[in-house]
């Protein structure tokens, strides 16, 4: 498969662009620009120093890193964050703490998100007053295997 061709902008020019840590990694790190401690709890939206172009028909998808969540209990809040190819303003992250005790500080460089820039497909809608069936039915949340415990919660009630 041929690399697609995606224009950058460094909005930051004394960090590095966002790059692959491996040969065929779909995702590319993304560094913050700023250092920030995030208490328990906390959310915080930081910057990368970078905007992109992407080709029409693309779409760039911002990815949480399992290490920030293993390590540290960090989450992106809106996992995954979708860049369309019309937005030309800095991408930037918003990430949550979710650490009951301890308090995360991030660093100016560190790696906090990966993107992922994917081909898309628009869709045509059409309503219907019912859809067809299938194996799977209207089975959801933990449907599809054996789960420790069970999701029994009404409708608009939290999970």
């Amino acid at each position: 498969m041929a690399p697609v061709d995606v224009l950058i902008q460094r909005l930051d020019p004394t960090l590095p662009l966002p790059a692959y840590a491996h040969p065929g990694d779909a995702g590319a790190d993304l560094l913050t620009t700023v250092d920030a401690t995030l208490a328990p709890g906390e959310r915080a939206v930081l910057p990368t120093g970078v905007a992109i172009a992407l080709p029409d028909g693309y779409a760039a998808f911002v990815h949480p890193r399992s290490g920030l969540a293993a390590r540290c209990g960090v989450a992106m809040v809106n996992a995954p964050g979708t860049i369309d190819a019309g937005y030309r303003g800095e991408i930037k992250i918003i990430l949550v703490n979710l650490d009951p005790v301890a308090p995360v500080t991030l660093k100016r460089g560190d790696r906090v998100a990966q993107l992922v820039v994917q081909r898309i497909e628009k869709a045509v809608f059409h309503e219907v007053a019912e859809l067809p069936g299938s194996h799977r039915g209207d089975g959801g949340f933990g449907s599809t295997g054996t789960a420790a415990g069970t999701l029994d919660t009404a409708p608009g009630t939290p999970a």
